[in-house]
């Protein structure tokens, strides 16, 4: 063996090494409660960050602790909050400096958590010069240096497709579909589609609840208006479950509730991981005028204040908890559903 063959000794570094990973949650304004709600399913402290409206309407971020070498997991629906005088944009604007302050402090990872992915409406051109804002929002993040989304029941899976980026599409549908499960209900359940573009979805739902599914016609003549005709299936005498994505203003909503209390439906309940409630959706859903007995939505975006009594709240900590301790410890995400985390 020669000289160069022969094994040489290894130099070993001086400078301390540390490889433990840490995890750090931090919260926007737009959705501080359920970060916190996060942080606690974690067993972790919620990050301190100092976030500011200035006084021409411009955000502000500092993060109040280091976080240098960290993953960052930053919960920032693009939503609205009234509480915190926040608007969509202005929580889109919040999140990209929150972004860029922890890619300037040298955190190791930032995975953006957006349980409401704001803009998800916009995917595709409907008309022509139209924008597609879903694209344009993925850029920004992109842009600014996000290294992970996580989000929940995209309005089209198309949107996974505007990032080059990975991205972790969660589901609320068995936190949702549990419920109903858990329930006890005077007459038989009946899973029904607002529209044929959630029929998938409201057939897996209805597979798993154990029961029916029917489908309604419908047709949009304009943005925010919905015009309902007629019920694919058998809701007689049953309770209609109208199961969606999303309640916005409410205008599908009602339409589609008042076309199966005709059709013959003893009573209506509707489901959707996102409560919007933009404009007059209160007053719409409101018992007295919709006669849905009862609404069941997530807290992927915070209540404005008067929501009516027949609202009801289940927390999606517990799922988006589960699949940020998955991410940063590199396991799978899809099993937590089984594989069945793409309903589209």
């Amino acid at each position: 063996m020669s000289i160069l063959e022969e094994e040489q000794p290894q130099t070993v570094s001086s400078i301390p090494h540390d490889y433990t990973k840490r995890m750090m949650v931090f919260g926007g304004r737009a959705s501080m409660e359920l970060a916190s709600k996060i942080a606690g399913k974690l067993d972790v402290d919620l990050g301190q960050a100092d976030l500011r409206t200035f006084a021409d309407g411009e955000v502000y971020c500092r993060y109040q602790e280091s976080i240098r070498g960290a993953d960052i997991f930053l919960v920032q629906s693009t939503a609205a909050n009234k509480a915190e005088g926040m608007t969509p944009n202005d929580a889109l604007m919040e999140l990209l400096v929150m972004i860029d302050a922890a890619k300037g402090a040298s955190a190791h990872r930032i995975v953006a958590v957006m349980p409401w992915y704001g803009y998800s409406r916009q995917d595709k051109k409907s008309a022509p010069r139209e924008p597609i804002s879903a694209r344009v929002v993925a850029q920004c993040l992109e842009a600014v240096g996000v290294d992970r989304v996580l989000t929940m029941d995209l309005h089209s899976g198309q949107v996974q497709g505007f990032f080059s980026k990975p991205v972790d599409h969660m589901t609320a549908m068995p936190m949702l579909t549990q419920y109903f499960m858990d329930q006890a209900w005077d007459n038989d359940l009946v899973i029904v589609s607002p529209d044929a573009g959630r029929v998938k979805v409201a057939r897996n739902f209805a597979r798993k609840v154990g029961v029916h599914w029917a489908v309604m016609e419908k047709e949009r003549p304009a943005h925010n208006v919905a015009q309902t005709g007629y019920v694919v299936g058998d809701v007689q005498g049953k309770t209609a479950v109208l199961v969606d994505d999303m309640i916005d203003t409410a205008g599908t909503l009602t339409a589609a509730a008042k076309t199966v209390l005709d059709e013959g439906a003893a009573s209506v309940i509707a489901c959707a991981t996102h409560g919007v409630f933009s404009g007059p959706a209160y007053e719409r859903l409101a018992y007295e005028n919709s006669g849905i007995e009862r609404i069941v939505v997530t807290d992927t975006i915070p209540l404005r204040p008067g929501q009516p009594e027949n609202i009801t709240q289940l927390s999606a900590a517990q799922t988006l908890a589960d699949s940020i301790r998955r991410i940063f410890a590199d396991d799978s995400v899809s099993e937590i559903f089984a594989g069945e985390n793409q309903l589209f």
